[in-house]
Protein backbone atom coordinates (compact mmCIF):
# COMPACT_ATOMS: atom_id res chain seq x y z
CA UNK A 1 0.00 0.00 0.00
CA UNK A 2 2.04 2.90 -1.27
CA UNK A 3 1.31 6.55 -1.99
CA UNK A 4 1.08 5.72 -5.70
CA UNK A 5 -1.55 3.01 -5.35
CA UNK A 6 -4.17 4.27 -7.78
CA UNK A 7 -5.56 2.98 -11.06
CA UNK A 8 -5.13 5.72 -13.65
CA UNK A 9 -5.37 8.37 -10.96
CA UNK A 10 -8.56 6.90 -9.48
CA UNK A 11 -8.67 5.74 -5.89
CA UNK A 12 -9.03 2.10 -5.00
CA UNK A 13 -12.39 1.24 -3.45
CA UNK A 14 -12.58 -0.46 -0.05
CA UNK A 15 -15.88 -1.99 1.07
CA UNK A 16 -16.49 -0.60 4.56
CA UNK A 17 -17.74 -3.56 6.63
CA UNK A 18 -18.69 -5.14 3.29
CA UNK A 19 -21.44 -3.82 1.04
CA UNK A 20 -22.93 -2.50 4.25
CA UNK A 21 -25.47 -0.07 2.80
CA UNK A 22 -27.28 -2.93 1.10
CA UNK A 23 -26.65 -5.82 3.48
CA UNK A 24 -25.89 -6.27 7.19
CA UNK A 25 -22.40 -5.09 8.09
CA UNK A 26 -19.69 -7.62 8.93
CA UNK A 27 -21.62 -10.58 7.52
CA UNK A 28 -20.41 -13.05 4.93
CA UNK A 29 -23.22 -12.07 2.56
CA UNK A 30 -22.16 -8.39 2.73
CA UNK A 31 -18.55 -9.21 1.88
CA UNK A 32 -19.49 -11.58 -0.91
CA UNK A 33 -21.64 -8.83 -2.44
CA UNK A 34 -18.79 -6.33 -2.18
CA UNK A 35 -16.38 -8.69 -3.91
CA UNK A 36 -18.91 -9.44 -6.63
CA UNK A 37 -19.31 -5.69 -7.15
CA UNK A 38 -15.58 -5.31 -7.79
CA UNK A 39 -14.28 -3.87 -4.53
CA UNK A 40 -10.49 -3.56 -4.54
CA UNK A 41 -10.37 -4.13 -0.80
CA UNK A 42 -12.61 -4.97 2.14
CA UNK A 43 -12.52 -3.46 5.62
CA UNK A 44 -13.44 -5.04 8.92
CA UNK A 45 -13.28 -4.30 12.63
CA UNK A 46 -12.07 -7.06 14.90
CA UNK A 47 -12.62 -7.88 18.56
CA UNK A 48 -11.57 -10.77 20.79
CA UNK A 49 -13.99 -13.17 22.36
CA UNK A 50 -13.57 -14.34 25.94
CA UNK A 51 -11.88 -17.52 24.69
CA UNK A 52 -9.49 -15.70 22.36
CA UNK A 53 -11.12 -15.80 18.92
CA UNK A 54 -11.09 -12.85 16.51
CA UNK A 55 -14.57 -11.88 15.34
CA UNK A 56 -15.70 -9.18 12.92
CA UNK A 57 -17.79 -6.76 14.97
CA UNK A 58 -17.59 -3.00 15.34
CA UNK A 59 -19.33 -2.38 18.65
CA UNK A 60 -18.29 -3.44 22.14
CA UNK A 61 -21.79 -4.78 22.68
CA UNK A 62 -24.02 -7.04 20.62
CA UNK A 63 -27.15 -4.95 21.01
CA UNK A 64 -27.12 -2.90 17.79
CA UNK A 65 -26.26 -5.55 15.21
CA UNK A 66 -27.42 -8.88 16.56
CA UNK A 67 -30.29 -10.70 18.23
CA UNK A 68 -28.18 -10.93 21.40
CA UNK A 69 -27.19 -8.54 24.17
CA UNK A 70 -24.06 -8.06 26.25
CA UNK A 71 -20.38 -7.43 25.65
CA UNK A 72 -18.44 -9.30 22.97
CA UNK A 73 -15.40 -9.64 25.24
CA UNK A 74 -17.42 -11.44 27.92
CA UNK A 75 -18.74 -14.19 25.63
CA UNK A 76 -17.18 -17.25 24.05
CA UNK A 77 -17.20 -17.91 20.34
CA UNK A 78 -19.81 -20.61 20.81
CA UNK A 79 -22.09 -18.24 22.70
CA UNK A 80 -21.73 -15.52 20.05
CA UNK A 81 -22.52 -17.98 17.29
CA UNK A 82 -25.99 -18.51 18.76
CA UNK A 83 -27.16 -15.10 17.50
CA UNK A 84 -28.15 -13.76 14.10
CA UNK A 85 -26.33 -10.66 12.84
CA UNK A 86 -28.66 -9.62 10.04
CA UNK A 87 -32.19 -9.47 11.47
CA UNK A 88 -31.82 -5.76 12.31
CA UNK A 89 -31.05 -4.71 8.72
CA UNK A 90 -33.77 -3.51 6.31
CA UNK A 91 -32.57 -6.01 3.69
CA UNK A 92 -34.01 -8.83 5.78
CA UNK A 93 -37.48 -7.59 4.86
CA UNK A 94 -36.78 -6.71 1.22
CA UNK A 95 -34.92 -9.78 -0.01
CA UNK A 96 -35.87 -12.41 2.52
CA UNK A 97 -32.53 -12.15 4.26
CA UNK A 98 -30.90 -14.61 1.88
CA UNK A 99 -27.27 -15.33 2.56
CA UNK A 100 -25.11 -16.03 5.58
CA UNK A 101 -25.74 -13.51 8.38
CA UNK A 102 -24.23 -15.56 11.17
CA UNK A 103 -21.21 -14.47 13.19
CA UNK A 104 -18.21 -13.86 10.93
CA UNK A 105 -14.73 -14.69 12.21
CA UNK A 106 -11.63 -12.97 10.89
CA UNK A 107 -10.35 -16.40 9.90
CA UNK A 108 -13.33 -16.94 7.61
CA UNK A 109 -13.08 -13.46 6.09
CA UNK A 110 -9.36 -13.78 5.33
CA UNK A 111 -10.03 -17.16 3.74
CA UNK A 112 -12.79 -15.65 1.57
CA UNK A 113 -10.55 -12.79 0.41
CA UNK A 114 -7.53 -14.98 -0.37
CA UNK A 115 -9.64 -17.50 -2.27
CA UNK A 116 -11.37 -14.86 -4.38
CA UNK A 117 -10.81 -14.97 -8.14
CA UNK A 118 -8.75 -11.77 -8.20
CA UNK A 119 -6.33 -10.09 -5.77
CA UNK A 120 -8.14 -8.16 -3.04
CA UNK A 121 -6.70 -6.49 0.06
CA UNK A 122 -8.18 -6.88 3.52
CA UNK A 123 -8.01 -3.87 5.85
CA UNK A 124 -8.21 -5.03 9.46
CA UNK A 125 -9.00 -2.43 12.13
CA UNK A 126 -8.16 -3.33 15.71
CA UNK A 127 -10.40 -1.60 18.25
CA UNK A 128 -9.07 0.17 21.36
CA UNK A 129 -9.34 0.60 24.26
CA UNK A 130 -10.37 -3.01 24.86
CA UNK A 131 -10.27 -5.50 27.70
CA UNK A 132 -7.49 -7.57 26.13
CA UNK A 133 -5.14 -4.75 25.10
CA UNK A 134 -2.16 -5.76 22.97
CA UNK A 135 -3.38 -9.35 22.71
CA UNK A 136 -5.62 -8.25 19.82
CA UNK A 137 -2.64 -7.31 17.64
CA UNK A 138 -0.79 -10.48 18.63
CA UNK A 139 -3.73 -12.62 17.59
CA UNK A 140 -4.15 -10.74 14.30
CA UNK A 141 -0.48 -11.21 13.44
CA UNK A 142 -0.60 -14.88 14.37
CA UNK A 143 -3.54 -15.39 12.00
CA UNK A 144 -1.84 -13.50 9.18
CA UNK A 145 1.33 -15.56 9.69
CA UNK A 146 -0.75 -18.72 9.49
CA UNK A 147 -2.02 -17.63 6.08
CA UNK A 148 1.47 -16.60 4.98
CA UNK A 149 0.61 -12.92 4.46
CA UNK A 150 2.25 -11.22 7.46
CA UNK A 151 5.55 -10.58 5.67
CA UNK A 152 4.78 -9.35 2.13
CA UNK A 153 7.53 -8.78 -0.42
CA UNK A 154 6.45 -5.14 -0.63
CA UNK A 155 3.65 -2.87 0.56
CA UNK A 156 2.13 -2.86 -2.94
CA UNK A 157 1.95 -6.66 -2.99
CA UNK A 158 0.59 -7.03 0.52
CA UNK A 159 -2.78 -8.72 0.82
CA UNK A 160 -3.37 -7.39 4.35
CA UNK A 161 -3.27 -3.96 5.99
CA UNK A 162 -3.70 -3.37 9.73
CA UNK A 163 -5.28 -0.15 10.97
CA UNK A 164 -6.15 1.47 14.27
CA UNK A 165 -7.04 4.76 15.91
CA UNK A 166 -4.53 3.71 18.56
CA UNK A 167 -0.97 4.82 17.80
CA UNK A 168 0.30 2.19 20.24
CA UNK A 169 -1.50 -0.53 18.30
CA UNK A 170 0.05 0.60 15.01
CA UNK A 171 3.46 0.67 16.67
CA UNK A 172 3.01 -2.89 17.92
CA UNK A 173 2.28 -4.08 14.38
CA UNK A 174 5.21 -2.18 12.86
CA UNK A 175 7.60 -3.51 15.49
CA UNK A 176 6.50 -7.14 15.09
CA UNK A 177 5.84 -7.16 11.31
CA UNK A 178 7.79 -4.28 9.74
CA UNK A 179 6.86 -5.22 6.15
CA UNK A 180 3.12 -5.17 6.80
CA UNK A 181 1.35 -1.95 5.73
CA UNK A 182 -0.38 0.00 8.49
CA UNK A 183 -2.80 2.92 8.68
CA UNK A 184 -3.00 5.34 11.59
CA UNK A 185 -6.63 6.39 11.67
CA UNK A 186 -7.77 9.62 13.26
CA UNK A 187 -8.29 13.32 12.96
CA UNK A 188 -6.17 16.31 12.08
CA UNK A 189 -4.35 16.98 15.34
CA UNK A 190 -2.80 13.53 15.28
CA UNK A 191 -0.88 13.82 12.04
CA UNK A 192 -1.04 17.28 10.45
CA UNK A 193 2.71 17.41 10.16
CA UNK A 194 3.14 13.67 10.42
CA UNK A 195 4.28 13.54 14.03
CA UNK A 196 2.28 10.58 15.28
CA UNK A 197 2.44 8.67 12.00
CA UNK A 198 6.20 9.16 11.85
CA UNK A 199 6.71 8.14 15.46
CA UNK A 200 4.88 4.83 15.05
CA UNK A 201 6.06 4.18 11.49
CA UNK A 202 2.62 4.07 9.88
CA UNK A 203 2.75 3.57 6.12
CA UNK A 204 -0.52 5.46 5.61
CA UNK A 205 -2.79 7.93 7.39
CA UNK A 206 -6.56 7.69 7.55
CA UNK A 207 -8.62 10.85 8.00
CA UNK A 208 -12.39 11.03 7.70
CA UNK A 209 -13.87 12.71 4.64
CA UNK A 210 -14.89 15.66 6.85
CA UNK A 211 -11.30 16.16 8.03
CA UNK A 212 -9.94 15.77 4.52
CA UNK A 213 -12.27 18.45 3.18
CA UNK A 214 -11.02 20.80 5.90
CA UNK A 215 -7.39 19.87 5.24
CA UNK A 216 -6.85 18.75 1.64
CA UNK A 217 -3.13 19.36 2.11
CA UNK A 218 -3.01 16.06 3.99
CA UNK A 219 -2.77 14.22 0.66
CA UNK A 220 0.36 16.03 -0.49
CA UNK A 221 1.84 16.01 2.99
CA UNK A 222 1.38 12.26 3.27
CA UNK A 223 2.85 11.72 -0.21
CA UNK A 224 5.88 13.84 0.66
CA UNK A 225 6.47 11.55 3.63
CA UNK A 226 6.07 8.44 1.47
CA UNK A 227 2.68 7.58 2.93
CA UNK A 228 -0.60 6.70 1.27
CA UNK A 229 -3.89 8.26 2.30
CA UNK A 230 -6.95 6.19 3.20
CA UNK A 231 -10.18 8.19 3.58
CA UNK A 232 -13.40 7.08 5.30
CA UNK A 233 -16.37 6.89 4.89
CA UNK A 234 -16.88 8.15 1.33
CA UNK A 235 -20.47 7.49 0.26
CA UNK A 236 -21.61 10.58 -1.66
CA UNK A 237 -20.95 11.37 -5.31
CA UNK A 238 -19.38 14.74 -4.55
CA UNK A 239 -17.06 13.20 -1.96
CA UNK A 240 -15.91 10.42 -4.30
CA UNK A 241 -15.23 13.06 -6.95
CA UNK A 242 -13.33 15.18 -4.43
CA UNK A 243 -11.13 12.27 -3.33
CA UNK A 244 -10.34 11.39 -6.92
CA UNK A 245 -9.49 14.98 -7.81
CA UNK A 246 -7.03 15.53 -4.95
CA UNK A 247 -5.31 12.16 -5.35
CA UNK A 248 -6.54 9.99 -2.47
CA UNK A 249 -5.19 6.44 -2.82
CA UNK A 250 -7.96 4.49 -1.02
CA UNK A 251 -11.57 5.34 -0.22
CA UNK A 252 -13.67 3.31 2.21
CA UNK A 253 -17.36 3.27 1.33
CA UNK A 254 -20.58 1.54 2.31
CA UNK A 255 -21.52 1.49 -1.41
CA UNK A 256 -18.62 -0.29 -3.18
CA UNK A 257 -20.50 -1.19 -6.35
CA UNK A 258 -21.91 2.28 -6.87
CA UNK A 259 -18.58 3.92 -6.12
CA UNK A 260 -16.74 1.66 -8.57
CA UNK A 261 -19.32 2.51 -11.24
CA UNK A 262 -18.93 6.24 -10.64
CA UNK A 263 -15.16 6.01 -10.96
CA UNK A 264 -15.34 3.82 -14.05
CA UNK A 265 -17.64 6.39 -15.64
CA UNK A 266 -15.17 9.14 -14.88
CA UNK A 267 -17.65 10.85 -12.53
CA UNK A 268 -19.12 12.70 -15.49
CA UNK A 269 -22.69 11.95 -16.39
CA UNK A 270 -22.76 9.02 -13.99
CA UNK A 271 -25.98 7.80 -12.47
CA UNK A 272 -25.92 9.24 -8.95
CA UNK A 273 -28.77 7.13 -7.62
Amino acid sequence: MSSGDTFGGHPFVVAHRGASADLPEHTLVAYERALEEGADGVECDVRLTRDGHLVCLHDRSLDRTSTGTGLVSEMTLTQLQEFDYGAWHPSRHTNGGQGDTGLLTLDALVSLVLDWKRPVKIFIETKHPVRYGALVESKVLALLHRYGIASPASADLSRAVVMSFSAAAVWRIRRAAPLLPTVLLGETSRYLGGGAATTVGATAVGPSIATLREHPELVDRAAAQGRALYCWTVDHYEDVQYCRDIGVAWVATNHPGRTKAWLADGLTGADRD
